[in-house]
């Protein structure tokens, strides 16, 4: 999945999750069944699941290009620079 599949990903998952929250909600409401509200809450977690976790083919439209092992050695590694934390107390 590149970059921009699971932007969309996430995207569809809270817009999903939202309107199954949505229709539960009512239809709960409107049944005056808490278990009913759950259960069809349940089911659009599910169906979330299914849209969005597997590597589906939307997600890769936008492959990643990778460095060929023998260019990146040619490239030098960054440096991890230490900083200190430590406060200087000055004295009056």
């Amino acid at each position: 999945m590149d970059w921009q599949g699971q932007k969309l990903a996430e995207q569809l998952m809270q817009i999903l999750l939202l309107i199954a929250a949505v229709v539960a909600f009512v239809v709960g409401y409107a049944t005056a069944s808490f278990r009913t509200m759950m259960l069809i809450y349940a089911g659009g977690v599910v169906v979330t699941t299914l849209i969005t976790i597997p590597n589906w083919p939307c997600f890769n439209r936008h492959p990643l290009k990778w460095l060929d092992p023998s260019e990146a050695e040619k490239h030098p590694k960054p440096q991890v620079v230490v900083v200190s934390s430590k406060k200087k107390s000055s004295k009056k």
